[in-house]
């Protein structure tokens, strides 16, 4: 998937908040192994890096792109690695912290996906994952709508990547038939303020818009390009226009280490 970081990074300070907000549920533990699931640039690895002076954390992505900016940033306690999160699963390899922001939304089958995940976890891990709620922000809705119209469905030969994203109750379950204690799920409205139409496009197309726009070219990608701003134009008439952009923080611990003070 060819990820832009300058697009994605245009909106780097919305994109930011529900990171701090997620790391600040991580509790400190000594000689904790880490891995960031979905880093992307690095950046934000790099901060929980700094955060957690007594942890090691691997950043992983798929995006060859996005990992180039990450070079400059490796340390004697943070490392990269070009790898799927399915991959990094198949490794088999055990955490002391599992963490993700803004990424498990591109992984199917979190029923499943979930409980392999926890499955990682050494005694007393945390996991601390943070997604979009794809089937309830309104530029999704938008976006879900126009590839099942014509002639939009033939163009894409069908394609259509219905979110994966649970319930808070179905998450809920699988935390806790994990194991996991000091469960907490938050459903967090990150609101986007929009002078234009354009900024509201401009968000959805660094992430949510990518796989469609890749398997258009030509007149069929200007005119999907076209079609869905109008679409954004309708449903948000009154500008600036406020997006409520909705995010789900969800963390939990299996059982008890050693915390580090301070």
């Amino acid at each position: 998937m060819p990820w832009n970081p300058e697009i994605y990074n245009k909106f780097k300070d919305i994109r930011y908040q529900p990171f701090y907000d997620l790391a600040e549920f991580i509790k400190p533990v000594s000689g904790m192994r880490s891995i960031d699931l979905g880093c992307g640039t690095g950046e934000q690895t790099a901060i929980l890096a700094d955060k957690f002076k007594d942890a090691h954390f691997l950043g992983v992505d798929s995006s060859a792109e996005m990992l180039e900016k990450s070079k400059h940033l490796e340390t004697d306690r943070l490392h990269f690695r070009k790898a799927t999160t399915e991959e990094t699963l198949h490794s088999g390899e055990k955490w002391d912290l599992i963490f993700s922001n803004a990424a498990l939304q591109w992984s199917n089958d979190h029923t499943m996906l979930f409980p392999n995940l926890l499955n990682l976890l050494n005694k007393g891990g945390q996991f601390a994952v943070q997604m979009p709620v794809q089937p309830e922000n309104k530029l999704n809705k938008i976006l879900s709508e126009l590839v099942d119209e014509e002639p939009f469905k033939t163009y894409l030969k069908g394609f259509k990547r219905d979110s994966p994203v649970l319930s808070i109750d179905e998450y809920a379950q699988i935390l806790f038939d994990g194991g996991l204690e000091d469960i907490q799920i938050i459903q967090k409205v990150y609101p986007i303020i929009a002078k234009d139409h354009d900024t509201l496009f401009d968000f959805i197309s660094g992430s949510a818009l990518i796989p469609y726009i890749e398997r258009l070219e030509g007149e069929q990608k200007e005119l999907f390009i076209k079609t869905y701003k109008e679409r954004i134009a309708l449903s948000f008439p009154k500008l600036p226009a406020i997006y409520s952009f909705k995010r789900l923080l969800l963390y939990g611990r299996r059982g008890e280490l050693l915390m580090v003070n301070g």
